[in-house]
């Protein structure tokens, strides 16, 4: 019998060690299968990993320029690092003299700056050193002016390099010698007091008591007096017309003698004190807010610790370092802790309202794919297999993501650049290449990612942790709370009331409470869970008049919505959280509006002031009718101001001394003024004239005037009258009534009378209310009006005078944070919609197509799923409205935005404080607008389940 070919079947192939690789892997074949659900949750990630990052980079970008402008928007005379060593101590007069001369403080100068501890730097481009008198002394020449007969007192000093910072008018630099002293006055110097070239100054001598002889060589016209070479000094270049207040006041003139190098060691022979002195400008384009430690301790070793020794030992031992820099630290250290706690509120509201969305995606996932997970358990598949598959799936597609969002944050949000005199050396090359640092975004990335790609498996883990039967209800009216869940709602009740108590007790000032920053989302997501408790009550209550109506939507919808998921609860307590977060940070921003606004009009008084650059200006012929015919003016209201009255006291003399500003306004036009701003408002006839004012009442000083007065003059004067004496007459007041503000003034105190009833009436000032719904008026315009009448009048403007107040990218960088956490918390929000009604988006096509062959039409499906939606919508709209209206008062006590709304201290705006209060227009806006959405969404799914066919719907068989 021939071989047979064919192998011996009795015979087994040997088993490999190695086991079989799989045909089709998991992951690859998972993301193949669904790629949108896939690039879905990619978007997803990289959007919140994006924002995540991004957040304390733009928080580190916008506190590293905010304490970069402090330094650089200072005046230079704050900011000033000045060395000085007094010039008269030790040694012989040649010696002493020696140390002064120009080559000996030029080296000292650059030895000086090296020694600077870091992070400080300075601009050598702005370093002055020179030799000047501390005291100012005497002019002695009788030709000198003498308005009260007191002598002039002059400055000598000699600041270096001044041909490069003046241009000459008349005569010639400086030159001269100790010998032989020869200087410069500016224009406005020469002017006030009598000088040319030629002039001889002799100025009081310590050596035999000889007066020191200075001769005048040339005018000079300063260059740049807004720079720190002029403006540390302002005497330098302009005099000043000084008064001595004693039983007469007297004037006498200020001014300065602007000696040549080689002629300082003259100020030796003078009474002046005089003193060496190096002036170093700080440069602030390479500080970042990271270095606000290490810049408050190198400014405490160089002005009182090792560094200020080695100084000494370049200056001499008596030297010391002056400056106000510390001073301006300081400030910027104090806005930013007032403000980042501010932040923190918003940040912890938009975090959680993103970590709850993205909890819904994993969610919906596991929905979708609940049938083949339960099948794979059901046969026998482990929950560690199924959830490291899960993982992998998660994460291959989020850890992508998540590199993305960060490369992104990264590239977008860069820091400032590194700017100032030494910014090209090795250090500042380093810091330009560190930036931001990475370690905040990273971790912000990492967790983001990690929530992503945990969501889903624990979910899954958690449902199918034992084989379930398909067909069991999972809805909200038969879901019984398990004891866990109560327990975990009420350590979130105890968490947010303790939150809250702590916030209400102790403010925003620890910036290192989270716990106080998360209470606002810890009061959203108790109001989210009790919601989601009684949610099935109003359900149950509206079903039973609902079955009287005619027609099947209602009571069908009714019952749908009742019948809604339990794991309803996550979009529910996304959209109570979105809404808290946009009343929050929408109260937040417009209580920062409103403060700037009030600030504002009450330094003004109106939309514009005009008023005297000196007080007790009175107003020119004409310059009322003037300002009235302007263009953009509706009505303005004629003030005449003085302050400093003495105020009588009902208790005689035995109380204590007191004075408050007297104002006397026309009542008609000065009630529409306070009406318009609400400062004070009261009836016109409450301030009726007696019909006796004018010179003709001089001497009727038994009258008596109705008068408006704050409440401490109020209580000072009683309710009898007496008598005021002041410049604009001699009267008696009776107090007619009692406000707290008034438009004329800024101040606390205060008595406004009629002007008709005054001796001397003469209107001060000009209170201008603009014709534009917004009040804002052409200052251009004004100003003309009222130059052309005058020169000693100043125009204030409301409109300008609130820019001011928004002067540090400390405020505007918490704004813009808080603008975008509204803005993502709204685009989280209609997230939140859309993946609620995916969930049940296949259900509910089902269910139209059943019902279809039951004679639904389309226009009752339409109305089917927007009524089935709107409930829960509805619910979270009223919980939001409720939560963003009860945690603003709630939290305002803790509150104050004064730093965020106004560029100053408290004590140095016309507010005192800026309380947070609701706005009705966040609170309500939102929450409509989630119901519409939620509306409009479900209508477009109706319309195009309506447009797709039913047969796959309607498949005999099917588990749906």
């Amino acid at each position: 019998m021939p071989r047979s070919d064919s192998p011996d079947r009795s015979e087994k192939p040997a088993r490999s060690a190695k086991p079989a690789r799989a045909v089709a892997p998991w992951v690859r074949t998972r993301l193949r299968t669904a790629p949108w659900a896939a690039g879905s949750l990619a978007l997803l990630v990289l959007v919140t990993v994006y924002l995540a990052a991004a957040l304390p980079r733009a928080v580190d970008a916008y506190e590293t320029e905010g304490l970069r402008h402090g330094i650089e928007a200072a005046a230079p005379r704050n900011s000033v690092l000045e060395l000085t060593q007094p010039g008269g101590l030790g040694g012989s007069l040649a010696k002493r003299e020696a140390a002064l001369a120009p080559a000996v403080l030029l080296s000292k100068r650059d030895t000086l700056r090296s020694l600077f501890p870091e992070p400080l730097r300075t601009d050598p481009k702005q370093t002055v050193h020179g030799v000047r008198t501390v005291k100012r002394v005497d002019g002695l020449d009788r030709w000198l002016p003498r308005p009260d007969g007191l002598n002039p007192e002059l400055v000598l000093s000699s600041p270096s390099d001044l041909a490069a910072h003046a241009t000459v008018r008349k005569g010639r630099m400086p030159a001269g010698s100790a010998r032989a002293p020869e200087a410069v006055v500016t224009a406005a110097t020469a002017k006030a007091l009598g000088l040319k070239p030629g002039s001889v100054v002799h100025v009081p001598g310590v050596v035999n008591a000889e007066p020191v002889a200075v001769t005048v060589t040339g005018i000079v016209e300063p260059r740049g007096t807004e720079s720190a070479y002029w403006a540390v000094e302002p005497l330098l270049h302009t005099p000043a017309f000084t008064p001595i207040v004693g039983d007469e006041v007297k004037y006498y003139w200020q001014g300065a003698l602007l000696l040549s190098p080689a002629s300082a060691p003259v100020a030796l022979s003078t009474t002046g004190e005089p003193e060496a002195y190096w002036r170093y400008m700080p440069t602030a384009g390479h500080l970042t807010a990271r270095d606000v430690d290490r810049l408050d301790a190198a400014l405490g070793s160089a002005s009182a610790g090792p560094d200020l020794v080695s100084m000494r030992q370049v200056m001499g031992n008596t030297g010391a370092l002056t400056t106000k820099l510390d001073e301006i630290v300081d400030s910027f250290r104090s806005m930013r802790e007032a403000i980042n706690p501010v932040v923190a509120v918003a940040v912890f509201g938009i975090g959680a309202v993103a970590a709850v969305v993205l909890a819904m995606t994993g969610g919906l996932f596991a929905a979708r794919r609940d049938s083949e997970l339960a099948l794979l358990r059901s046969r026998g598949a482990s929950l560690t297999g199924i959830g490291l598959r899960l993982l992998g799936e998660t994460a291959a597609v989020a850890v992508p993501a998540a590199a993305l969002g960060l490369a992104l944050a990264v590239w977008t949000v860069r820091p400032p650049e590194v700017t100032g005199g030494p910014a090209a050396d090795a250090g500042a090359a380093a810091e330009a290449a560190t930036g931001i640092p990475l370690g905040p975004s990273l971790l912000a990335a990492a967790f983001v990612a990690l929530l992503a790609m945990l969501v889903l498996p624990l979910r899954a883990v958690v449902l199918h942790r034992r084989p379930r039967l398909h067909g069991g209800r999972d809805d909200l009216l038969t879901a019984r709370p398990s004891r866990r869940r109560t327990v975990a709602e009420l350590t979130l009740l105890v968490l947010a009331v303790g939150a809250v108590a702590s916030l209400r007790l102790r403010g925003t000032g620890d910036s290192g409470d989270h716990l106080v920053s998360a209470a606002p989302v810890l009061v959203g997501v108790i109001a989210a869970l009790v919601l989601v408790r009684i949610y099935p009550l109003p359900l149950r209550w509206l079903a039973r008049p609902a079955r009287r109506l005619r027609g099947a939507v209602g009571p069908l919808a009714l019952a749908r919505a009742g019948r809604s998921s339990s794991t309803g609860a996550l979009p529910l307590l996304a959209l109570v959280l979105a809404l808290t977060t946009a009343a929050f940070g929408g109260s937040v921003l417009a209580g920062v509006a409103d403060a700037r606004d009030r600030a504002a009009l009450l330094a003004t008084g109106a939309d514009a002031r005009v008023d005297g650059s000196v007080e007790w200006t009175p107003l020119p012929p004409g310059l009322t009718e003037a300002v009235r015919d302007t263009a953009g003016v509706r009505d303005l209201a004629p003030v005449q101001v003085e302050y400093g009255v003495a105020m009588p006291s009902f208790q005689g003399t035995a109380a204590q001394p007191m004075s408050a500003p007297l104002v006397g306004v026309e009542p008609g036009s000065y009630t529409r003024l306070a009406d318009r701003t609400g400062f004070g408002p009261f009836p016109a006839k409450l301030l009726a004239s007696t019909g006796r004012g004018g010179k003709d009442a001089v001497a009727d000083t038994e009258r008596v005037l109705p008068a408006i007065a704050s409440p401490s003059v109020a209580e000072r004067l009683g309710s009898e009258p007496l008598e005021i004496v002041a410049a604009a007459g001699v009267f008696r007041v009776k107090v007619v009534a009692v406000r707290t503000t008034t438009p004329a003034l800024t101040g606390e105190d205060f008595l406004v009378v009629n002007a008709a009833d005054l001796t001397h009436a003469q209107p001060t000032a000009l209170l201008v209310t603009g014709s534009s719904a917004d009040g804002a008026l052409d200052g251009a315009a004004l100003r003309a009006a009222v130059t052309a009448k005058s020169d000693d009048f100043v125009v204030t403007l409301r409109t300008e005078l609130r820019s001011t107040y928004v002067d540090s990218p400390l405020q505007t960088g918490a704004e813009r944070i808080y603008a975008a956490a509204i803005g993502a918390g709204a685009g989280y929000a209609v997230l939140a919609v859309l993946l609620s009604l995916m969930q049940s988006a296949p259900e509910r096509t089902t269910l139209l197509a059943r019902l279809r062959t039951m004679g639904l039409t389309r226009k009752q499906g339409r109305r089917l799923l927007g009524l089935e939606a709107l409930p829960q919508a509805v619910l979270a709209a009223l919980g939001g409205m409720l939560v963003g209206w009860a945690t603003v008062p709630l939290l305002a006590p803790g509150i104050d935005l004064f730093r965020l709304a106004l560029a100053t201290a408290p004590g140095f705006a016309p507010l005192d404080s800026a309380p947070l209060r609701a706005d009705p227009w966040s609170l309500v806006l939102p929450a409509l607008g989630v119901v519409v959405l939620t509306g409009l969404a479900a209508a477009g799914q109706a319309w195009w389940a309506g447009r797709r066919g039913s047969i796959k719907e309607l498949r005999a068989g099917d588990a749906r």
